[in-house]
């Protein structure tokens, strides 16, 4: 058995697990869908675990183009803010590294009491930290629990592109060049987000002008 082979199998039991504690409480296990290459792989091995399930996407309204057509063909419930992003900004500013109530306000909710999310800790330095062990409780707004599993939390990038060509996933768009090649090191997130460099969200609205307005409707300029 392989290395990938042996996290596959671990991924599963632990969707599995995670399944039946859902399904003690009455609830279907909540799939956390970014629409990126990570969140593909946890929805195909949630598949492979043959659990009852319910994938969700949690739109922005500052989504990458193609986001939203790509989770909905992958069999993603797509849940709209009631608050969208142009109008948060009118009321609270246009959000930095520091006060980041973007996430907060568009992604940081509860739905389901149980969810599995595609968190790896070789993303960052951070992640590494803060995530040790597989499962956590996250407590959001109004003390609402929700009880989190990271069933590819020790996958490298090369075991994802490694597991996205086994099972021959298609991502979204945004992952491949102009000749089709597909690139792990790539990756997804709102368009404008603080946590990027000036010179990269700078680029991504010189490639996407609309996203702009969003930002200056708000009185908000760059």
């Amino acid at each position: 058995m392989s290395n990938l082979d042996k996290k596959i199998e671990r991924a599963i039991k632990l969707i599995q697990s995670a399944s039946k504690m859902a399904t003690e409480h009455g609830q279907p296990l909540e799939v956390a869908v970014s629409g990126g290459k990570d969140s593909d792989v946890i929805l195909e091995l949630t598949k492979m675990a043959k659990v009852p399930y319910r994938a969700i996407y949690k739109c922005t309204t500052i989504d990458p183009p193609g986001t939203i057509k790509h989770v909905k063909e992958r069999g993603c419930e797509v849940i709209r803010p009631e608050v969208p992003f142009g109008k948060l900004i009118a009321q609270k500013g246009w959000p930095s590294r520091r006060v980041r109530w973007c996430c907060a306000e568009l992604k940081e909710y509860k739905i389901l009491d149980y969810a599995i999310l595609g968190i790896r800790r070789d993303e960052s330095v951070k992640r590494r930290e803060r995530y040790k062990e597989p499962e956590q409780c996250r407590i959001y707004k109004k003390d609402e629990k929700v009880r989190q599993y990271f069933p590819i939390l020790d996958w490298t990038k090369e075991d994802v592109a490694e597991f996205i060509a086994l099972k021959g996933i298609k991502c979204h768009p945004l992952y491949y060049d102009e000749q089709g090649n597909f690139h792990a090191e790539r990756r997804l997130g709102c368009i404008g987000c603080p946590m990027k460099d000036t010179k990269h969200r700078i680029a991504e609205f010189r490639k996407y002008p609309r996203f702009v307005h969003i930002y200056t409707r708000g009185g908000v300029f760059l």
